[in-house]
């Protein structure tokens, strides 16, 4: 695996910047007001992209990787639920809430992959947006299930379980903006493309400046989550990135749209399910779920992981 200064996308750099600075105590902050701006700009930004290459393709085409991504969805959450419980030996609800953030996506990390597959000129499947609005659901709903079927706490109903899932900030984020952008594919609107997808990387690196900000603020809570977890937040991720260059593979994608499903499936949300978590599930440690993600998942995958999984995926390619 070949590693060079190209390798790094400018984000990636204005990620470490900010964590850079702030591991030199820098008083560098993106304002929370900007903060909570920009995450409903690439929400919104994502999901109108995947809504316009809805709308340009047939529902044909993108069936078997639809029908893989919800089954990894669930898959990734039992597995990540199965190893925290037996091997990692958490009380269940920790391990659930845990198993749920792995089971589900990171939308930054989706949005640093294709920044990187762009600046290094690999094409993918732009369908692969819609799949990253599939990915976000499936791990919630099993992480309910799992609490509801444990006894954790008082069962949810029904209509609560939907409304918390589907209009979740994320979620609703994302399906919104599919449903505009594949209605801006009937009418070309150009102000919004320049807004949107033009404007999109620039937006996303300042975005990334306050991420850094974030993962040097979780690492103080390394000493809290103990060797295990550390572990699992690296091991995990790999192990997942395997299973999503499998899927890709089986349902026809090609060698850049398997490095986007293995780095989805590489990753865990640190949005969507922490609030589902907090809801469903009140007692589990907060500190292990967002350190995980957030302070180990995070920085490996947007540092490390995303060459990793490009090599992976194109040697696993070549192979077969």
């Amino acid at each position: 695996m070949h590693f060079s200064l190209q390798s790094f996308d400018p984000v990636i750099l204005f990620f470490l910047l900010g964590a850079i600075a702030t591991a030199a105590r820098s008083n560098l902050r993106v304002p929370d007001a900007m903060y909570h701006t920009l995450s409903i700009y690439l929400l919104l930004a994502i999901g109108i992209k995947g809504g316009i290459e809805l709308y340009h393709n047939s529902l044909d085409q993108l069936f078997l990787p639809a029908l893989g991504t919800v089954v990894l969805g669930i898959t990734l959450t039992l597995l990540a639920f199965g190893i925290l419980l037996k091997l990692g030996r958490f009380e269940r609800e920790d391990a659930i809430a845990i198993a749920m953030h792995y089971g589900s996506v990171s939308m930054v990390t989706y949005a640093v992959v294709t920044s990187f597959l762009q600046n290094q000129r690999i094409g993918f499947e732009k369908y692969c947006a819609v799949l990253l609005v599939l990915f976000e659901i499936p791990a919630l709903l099993v992480g309910i299930t799992l609490a509801n079927a444990g006894r954790i706490r008082r069962k949810l109903p029904f209509t609560t379980v939907c409304r918390e899932v589907f209009l979740g900030k994320s979620v609703l984020l994302l399906l919104g903006g599919m449903v505009i952008g594949f209605l801006t594919g009937f009418t070309h609107n150009v102000p919004m493309q320049f807004f949107f997808v033009d404007l999109f990387k620039g937006f996303l690196a300042l975005f990334m400046l306050e991420m850094g900000v974030l993962t040097i603020q979780q690492l103080s809570a390394f000493r809290k989550v103990g060797p295990f977890l550390v572990v699992f937040g690296i091991g995990m991720p790999i192990m997942g990135a395997l299973l999503g260059i499998g899927v890709a593979m089986a349902t026809g994608m090609s060698v850049g749209g398997a490095i986007v499903l293995a780095t989805m499936s590489a990753s865990a949300s640190y949005i969507a399910a922490p609030a589902v978590a907090r809801m469903t599930l009140p007692n589990a440690n907060v500190t292990w779920y967002l350190t995980a993600s957030l302070g180990i998942t995070f920085p490996f995958n947007v540092v490390l992981g995303i060459p990793l999984y490009q090599y992976m995926a194109t040697y696993v390619y070549q192979a077969v």
